[in-house]
């Protein structure tokens, strides 16, 4: 059975775009897929990236170009300036691996943060909107509460695990042959090569 890690971050927009199309791609090929959220601008850091407030105009010009063409193929509302961005990723971050580790529906409650985000204008940083998310996506609203030192401390080896197997940016997925997909656009070539067409 093929295995997919998904390392992505909640305030990344590009990995709200990616919807439930991660976990969709690993059903049809009956593989599994971790969910393995992480601080976005330290692995910027660490691998030579640069934080989108501090890019050359151009790049900032690009992003807004493709964010509004990636926004308008996947017909997911999308906000381009969203009143609170960027914010701190890390409880929702923590709600999430709580949630894998629970057992659920972690692609919807993924999509439930991201939308928050990107599309709904509130502020994912906050335990009301944290609890309103998981509640959507049938888990306990208190169930990051519960495991806020567990999923502390996976977060950060989500971070140093992303950086050891060659990620650079969100969303990235890497699988069990350590096959490497950078960014929601190269969902359809993750899915061909789990088809043996890659």
């Amino acid at each position: 059975m093929a295995h997919i890690d998904y390392f992505f971050a909640t305030i990344s927009p590009f990995s709200y775009l990616c919807g439930t199309r991660p976990a969709e791609i690993a059903a049809k090929h009956g593989a599994t897929i971790t969910y393995k959220p992480l601080d976005i601008m330290s692995l910027f850091s660490r691998t030579g990236g640069t934080a989108p407030k501090d890019r050359h105009p151009s790049r900032m010009e690009y992003r807004a170009q493709e964010l509004r063409r990636q926004t308008a193929q996947t017909g997911m509302p999308l906000k381009p300036k969203p009143a609170f961005w960027p914010t701190n990723p890390a409880p929702s971050s923590y709600a999430i691996i709580a949630a894998q580790n629970e057992g659920g529906d972690v692609a919807a409650l993924v999509h439930a943060i991201g939308a928050a985000c990107w599309a709904e204008d509130r502020d994912i940083s906050q335990d009301d909107v944290i609890r309103d998310c998981l509640t959507k996506a049938d888990f306990a609203p208190d169930l990051a509460d519960k495991h806020m030192l567990t999923s502390a401390d996976t977060y950060a080896k989500n971070l140093e695990e992303a950086v050891a197997r060659g990620a650079f940016g969100a969303p990235f997925f890497i699988t069990d042959t350590d096959e490497r997909f950078w960014g929601q656009d190269r969902l359809d070539d993750l899915d061909a090569y789990l088809a043996g067409r890659g």
